[in-house]
Formats: structure tokens, sequence, C-alpha cells
């Protein structure tokens, strides 16, 4: 299983609201070819939010239905020209050690 990471910031009073449309984008992608799961986190330092987002893959094969051929570029929406003050324009790809059994569900709220 390949673990895919992203960070992005918004300000600290828009971070719920961008939060809330990444649970949707997450939500839409439910069913998606080798997309096991995703998770996302927020935590709030000053003026600023940091948010990262971690979604689980098959395999870096099944990565490439999201991104393309240059799976290290990070995809964006609307919504992130909408909220970030900045971004991480690359992501990183980790192998889930101990991946034999596990299964990150999407939520459904």
């Amino acid at each position: 299983m390949i673990a895919r990471m992203w960070r992005g910031w918004t300000k600290a009073k828009d971070a719920e609201a961008y939060m809330n449309g990444l649970r949707k984008r997450i939500q839409e992608q439910v069913g998606m070819p080798g997309k096991v799961g995703s998770l996302l986190l927020c935590r709030r330092t000053g003026d600023r939010a940091e948010v990262v987002t971690i979604s689980f893959w098959e395999s870096l094969e099944s990565v490439h239905a999201l991104a393309g051929d240059r799976i290290d570029q990070a995809v964006f929406y609307p919504l992130d020209d909408e909220f970030l003050v900045d971004r991480e324009t690359t992501v990183s790809h980790f192998e889930v050690g101990g991946s034999e059994g596990v299964a990150i569900p999407l939520s459904s709220a």
C-alpha cells in the first residue's frame, strides 16, 4: 500500500471551511480505482492552519489514475485557489509498513 502526503496552509479563520470542502472532495473520490482511503489533518498555529492530506492507494500505479504521469506533482482544485495562502507543489509517497490486511475506510461523514 502507498500513502500519498501533501501539505497546504490557510488562514486560521478559513480552516473549517477549507476542511469541509476537502471532505466533500474526498467523498467524491469514493470508488476511485485503487484508492483505499484518506486521512485529513489540521492544526492551527497562530493566524494560520496547516492542512495535511494523506491518501492511501493499492500501488504507485494506482496513483497515476489521479495524478497522471508526474505523480510527484500535487493536484490542485478551485477550492485550493480560494483558501490556500501557501502550498506544497509536490507530494511525498511512502510505502505503508505492514500493510497486509490494513484498510483505511473512507468516512461517510
